[in-house]
């Protein structure tokens, strides 16, 4: 069956429901010359392999880069931007021998899955250059030949920041001859990971300083809103934007679908799980190769076991379906990636694992899980299917969140609305500070020098009271004998993860994945249903200070969703506003997070099947967070159960909207209400930032004055449902009969002395 069949039937099955169906037609490609300065021995080699002209977006990168410019292109999924930057590499390599260039790849996926159009366009042309991935997956061998001869290393920003610039001065030939830097996938850099990158590049061209070279930064990235500016913040440096797609692209049907009401007086939608499973289905099972994308891990089990179980029930082979996230192994991710290119996997679940652009073959179709949380992250997502320009579908399943039901409200916002920005920090105190110590482990930092555009002698003087460094003669040397960038993640607060070891078949035990730090509490708690491609286990313990999940197989339909008990403190005030019915504020918080209980869920009901106790330490974070303060005035107009009522509901649309003006993940935020605040002494909604130190996000929201409140209003004020429901003051089952009422009277006490239109 045909994309098209498949549009239309979807058409004619679902009509009546809340879908929207929007074609995008394919358009012809814009070509240009390959420039006159690219050296004809790579010239020749690109028509070697079939290209006698680049798309035009790729002939403008490539001039600016042989022109001496920092440069970032920033075009849609599957536009040829590898070439952006082998073209230039090849052309310096081709002019001088000992140039080097480093590629940066924001997973080992990545870099591993690049090397083949690499090696077809040096085999092309003939220059016999040197190159392969250094990552922890390369065996010693390999690594002492890369050091000395190799021109390109592939790698990733966590090899580079614990094993290449620590260890400097085995890479000599690298850093004196250092022509090009490229960050790929750029986009993902952004938040935590952004703001660690930008130090690890301040790292990095503090080096290159001393061994005499100063690299040109080739950049790709996804479409985003300020693809220049976060160039320019990450590498610290002008960066010109190459934004004007000139490849072609076939016929794109899309599909925005809101599961109908079960459940009117309560406001439940049908779930997006079974919905979307049902639509993966009918796709795979028609022949069309599919990728599923869900945003947890249990979520991507969930739906793996649905469709598996669909499948076989049809008589269609289940281990044509697999799973692919974070915490499998890369063996197992390669084999899966494998699979898929040789079409003998038809239908894929994954997180944004395979957002990006590894090649995973001729999909047709994609189908998400509800909203990714960013515009950008959904055309990436939507983008994995027809990359080979032919006729593709994507199909976005919204789920009942206030977030995904402004979208079903609003479909146009999708297409009207730019994607988002990337937020950075590189000055985030906590991020900067290890990086610090990083660079003096590498480096003697001389008196006077700053650390990117940060003075740091305050930084390096605290150091030196610790007995970290010696300051000497205008000099602050290192001193102990740790390896400080081996206790720093570039993806996390907290540093390591813990292993998911399988004990089944004890005394003989396998590690089948890892999850981050802050994650293993939620997920990996003792007693915990942990789910593994498509297999369920039994968490018998949790060793959090040895860092280890002991896992066992068990047949069961049920899994685990533990509870976790926030509490906040106020440590400083950064920004206030006094707005009359309220004051408006941001600063610095200590949010402490502990998981206490877990419920058992039925796997295809839902039904709640008991609970059970989880006894493990308290994790404290200190992050940047905006609050709503009530004025006492306010207060005596409602009573206490109505007022408790109104900031639950208040917090729980701020949490579920906020995400849209803040251009962030959704997951970026955290709520936390106080009926009465002991720093404010006033009824308070917290929204902070989930990321240790803040990424600036607090900021932004404070800036926007009193607009988070008007559009917490609108978005009840437009919600159909009568009481209250998960898609404005839910989550389900969490709001009293009255809330929505008594959060709708709040805020129009709350902005009913705004100053004109916001």
């Amino acid at each position: 069956m045909s994309i098209e069949e498949i549009v239309s039937q979807i058409y004619r099955n679902e009509s009546g429901k809340e879908m929207t169906l929007i074609h995008f037609e394919g358009r012809k490609g814009t070509f240009s010359d390959i420039p006159l300065d690219v050296p004809e021995i790579v010239s020749s080699g690109l028509k070697k392999i079939g290209i006698e002209k680049l798309y035009s977006h790729q002939a403008k990168a490539i001039e600016s880069v042989l022109s001496g410019k920092n440069v970032v292109v920033a075009t849609p999924t599957a536009s040829g931007k590898t070439l952006c930057y082998n073209v230039p590499v090849l052309s310096a390599i081709s002019k001088d021998p000992a140039a080097r260039a480093i590629y940066l790849f924001p997973t080992k996926a990545l870099s591993f899955d690049q090397q083949t159009g690499l090696s077809e366009l040096v085999e092309a042309t003939g220059l016999g250059v040197k190159f392969h991935t250094y990552d922890g997956d390369t065996d010693v061998g390999k690594r002492k030949i890369l050091k000395v001869e190799g021109s390109i290393i592939l790698t990733n920003p966590d090899m580079l920041h614990a094993g290449i610039l620590p260890h400097h001065t085995k890479w000599v030939h690298l850093f004196e001859n250092l022509k090009y830097v490229v960050i790929d996938e750029l986009h993902q850099y952004r938040g935590v990971f952004g703001s660690h990158m930008a130090n690890v590049i301040r790292r990095l061209k503090r080096i290159c300083t001393f061994y005499g070279s100063h690299p040109t930064f080739i950049m790709s990235s996804a479409t985003i809103a300020n693809p220049a500016d976060l160039a320019s913040r990450i590498i610290e440096d002008d960066v010109e934007a190459i934004t004007e797609d000139g490849s072609p692209s076939g016929d794109k049907y899309f599909v925005v679908y809101n599961p109908p009401i079960v459940d009117k007086q309560l406001g439940l939608r049908k779930s997006s799980i079974f919905e979307a499973e049902r639509f993966a289905s009918q796709l795979v099972q028609s022949g069309i190769q599919t990728i599923v994308f869900a945003r947890a891990r249990t979520t991507v089990e969930n739906v793996l076991k649905l469709l598996r179980d669909h499948a076989a029930r049809a008589g269609f082979n289940p281990d044509s379906i697999r799973g692919y996230r974070g915490g499998y192994l890369p063996l197992e991710r390669r084999e899966i990636e494998k699979g898929l290119r040789e079409g003998k996997i038809m239908g894929v679940v994954s997180t944004n694992a395979l957002e990006l652009g590894i090649d995973i073959g001729r999909l047709e179709a994609s189908v998400m899980v509800g909203y990714p949380g960013t515009i950008a992250s959904m055309r990436q997502q939507a983008g994995r299917a027809g990359r080979k320009q032919q006729t593709s579908l994507g199909i976005l399943v919204l789920s009942g969140n206030p977030l995904d039901q402004y979208i079903a409200q609003n479909p146009d916002y999708l297409l009207s609305t730019p994607p988002e920005s990337g937020l950075v920090n590189p000055d985030n105190l906590y991020i900067m500070v290890s990086h610090v110590k990083c660079a003096a482990f590498e480096l003697p930092f001389v008196d006077g020098e700053s650390f990117g555009k940060a003075e740091i002698e305050p930084i390096l003087s605290h150091f030196e009271k610790e007995g970290i460094v010696n300051h000497d003669q205008g000099k602050w040397f290192w001193m102990t004998d740790s390896y400080p960038a081996d206790e720093i993640s570039l993806r996390n607060a907290t540093e390591g993860n813990v292993a998911i070891i399988d004990v089944t078949g004890s005394p003989h035990v396998r590690t089948i994945g890892e999850i981050d730090l802050f994650s293993a509490p939620m997920l990996v708690h003792d007693q915990a249903i942990y789910m593994h491609d498509g297999v369920t286990y039994h968490v018998d313990r949790l060793d959090f200070k040895e860092r280890k999940a002991f896992v066992r197989k068990v047949p069961v339909d049920w899994y685990t969703d533990a509870n976790l008990q926030i509490s906040l403190r106020v440590l400083s005030e950064a920004e206030n506003n006094d707005i009359g019915n309220c004051k408006l504020g941001a600063g610095e918080v200590t949010v402490t997070a502990l998981t206490t209980v877990f419920k058992k869920i039925q796997l295809t009901t839902h039904q709640n099947l008991g609970y059970g106790e989880v006894h493990l330490p308290e994790m404290p974070m200190d992050t940047m967070s905006w609050w709503v303060t009530v004025g006492e005035k306010i207060v005596s107009e409602f009573s206490k159960n109505d007022l408790e009522k109104a900031l639950k509901g208040l917090g729980n649309v701020l949490i579920g909207i906020m995400p849209l003006p803040l251009m962030c993940d959704p997951r970026d935020l955290g709520m936390y209400v106080e009926v009465k605040s002991p720093h404010f002494e006033a009824p308070t909604v917290f929204i902070y930032e989930r990321v240790a130190g803040g990424v600036g996000l607090s900021e932004h929201m404070f800036d926007m004055g009193i607009s988070p409140l008007v559009l917490a209003l609108e978005t009840l004020q437009k919600c159909p449902c009568e009481n209250g429901c998960p898609s404005c003051v839910g989550p389900a089952g969490d709001s009293e009969l009255g809330t929505k009422l008594q959060t709708i009277r709040l805020l129009k006490i709350l902005t009913a002395d705004r100053p004109g239109p916001v």
